[in-house]
């Protein structure tokens, strides 16, 4: 049988937990980023669009 020391030492040696715990805060982290650059590239990126509806719409009337 088992003894209870063994199966900690197992469970302390493993380190599947630990390589999943690493990548999801990769994952969190690159998440945190790209919200970041949408928040920082959103203004502007909604005026540019803004600017090109406006000229197809100028060129629309001008037809």
């Amino acid at each position: 049988m088992t003894s209870i020391r063994t199966l900690i030492r197992v469970f302390a040696r493993n380190e599947q937990g630990a390589t999943a715990i690493e990548y999801g805060l990769i994952a969190a982290f690159i998440s945190l980023a790209l919200v970041a650059g949408a928040q920082v590239a959103g203004p502007a990126l909604n005026q540019m669009f803004t600017g090109i509806g406006t000229d197809l719409t100028t060129a629309q009337s001008a037809n």
